[in-house]
Formats: C-alpha cells, sequence, structure tokens
C-alpha cells in the first residue's frame, strides 16, 4: 500500500523501539504486548487524529492495536479511516508455514525466529482473527493474489 498509494507509513513496532531505546519507557520489547498495547495505542490514535485533521493520509502497521480501536475515535474520525487486517486460515499456515517463515524479513530484519512455530503463528492469528472480525481479509490459498486483490481494488472509493 506504501509503494501503490505513496502515503506516509507508521510502523507501532518503530515506534515502540524508539520509546523503549531513548528510556522514555520502562517497558522492554520481550513485556507482554497488553501491556505494550496499553502504553503505545493511546498515542498512535492521537497521531492518527492528527493526521485526520490535518487532511493527511497515513499508513498505520503493527500489532499493537487494540480490538476496541474504533472507540478511541468519534464518529467524524471514523469515517476517514480504512481498517485492513490480514489473516491466515489454519489450512494456509500449515500447507505454507515454510514460505511463512522464509518471508519473514522481507519487510524488515526479523532476527532469531526459532520462537516461529505453526502452533504460534496459529495462535497469534486466531487472537487477530478474533479482534478484527469485521476488517478481515482472509488469505486462504495464495498469499500473492490476495495482496494484489487488496492492491488492486479501490480502497478508498466512497
Amino acid at each position: 500500500m506504501l509503494e501503490k498509494y505513496k502515503y506516509p507509513y507508521l510502523s507501532i513496532d518503530h515506534l515502540k523501539m524508539g520509546l523503549i531505546r531513548s528510556n522514555n519507557t520502562l517497558l522492554t520489547p520481550c513485556d507482554d504486548d497488553t501491556d505494550l498495547t496499553n502504553y503505545l495505542w493511546p498515542i498512535v490514535s492521537e497521531m492518527i487524529k492528527t493526521a485526520i485533521e490535518n487532511k493527511q493520509n497515513l499508513i498505520v502497521e503493527g500489532c499493537y492495536i487494540p480490538g476496541d480501536w474504533s472507540s478511541w475515535f468519534e464518529k467524524d474520525y471514523l469515517s476517514e479511516i480504512k481498517v485492513i487486517c490480514l489473516v491466515m486460515t489454519n489450512e494456509y499456515i500449515d500447507a505454507h508455514f515454510t514460505d511463512i517463515v522464509k518471508h519473514g524479513s522481507d519487510i524488515e530484519a526479523r532476527g532469531d525466529d526459532s520462537c516461529c512455530t505453526v502452533e504460534w503463528i496459529k495462535e497469534a492469528n486466531s487472537e487477530y482473527i478474533n479482534k478484527f472480525r469485521p476488517d478481515q481479509i482472509i488469505i486462504e490459498k495464495d498469499y500473492e493474489s490476495t495482496i494484489d486483490l487488496i492492491l488492486n481494488k479501490d480502497l478508498f472509493a466512497e
């Protein structure tokens, strides 16, 4: 989406690491996702509001978005927000686990992925399925064609 639309991009993980490395929080990368979400989301949600108020586009990416994200925004803001959550079926994970791991560092160098197992991916994926049910795009058979579908669809049409 960044490449297609040329919109600015915010990685919540980059924000997390900047706050941790600058000693602006006592949290660590190993802290519970709930603690990290509770710390980061109030900041991110206000950044989103600022972008909307300034009529700026912004892609926000990351796992630290709460399931009740929409409750943080009034109606006027919500009408400006488009949400996409990519999730995979368990069958897709089973059939493509090797590919998933192989592409794990395509966007960022992930380092040690020894904790990345089929079970771990299914558990994390299940959390997103439950949190973001109405905003899901399900990857069932082919990742590339699913991404092409997203990029070729006019996501921002009224």
